[in-house]
């Protein structure tokens, strides 16, 4: 299994609205990103769904600006 396989394996959550998301950002954006990049989506991961869902739809942000791009990517989705 690739380590894109695994994180696409990751995005599966309990809210279907956020799976939609994760799926859409995995399709259009996870490969063209840096490793670094990569590595802040994963670390993105980690977080409670409903933050990642609030972040996804605009609805807060995190508080760590590292994550502006991934999240603005996310968005986008």
């Amino acid at each position: 299994m690739s380590e894109a396989d695994r994180v696409r394996w990751h995005c599966r959550r309990g809210l279907l609205e956020l799976d939609l998301i994760l799926a859409r950002f995995m399709d259009r954006h996870y490969e063209g990103l840096d490793a670094e990049a990569q590595a802040l989506f994963k670390e993105l991961l980690e977080r409670p769904d409903n933050d990642l869902l609030d972040w996804a739809l605009g609805r807060s942000a995190p508080a760590d600006r590292r994550y502006q791009h991934v999240v603005e990517l996310l968005r986008a989705s």
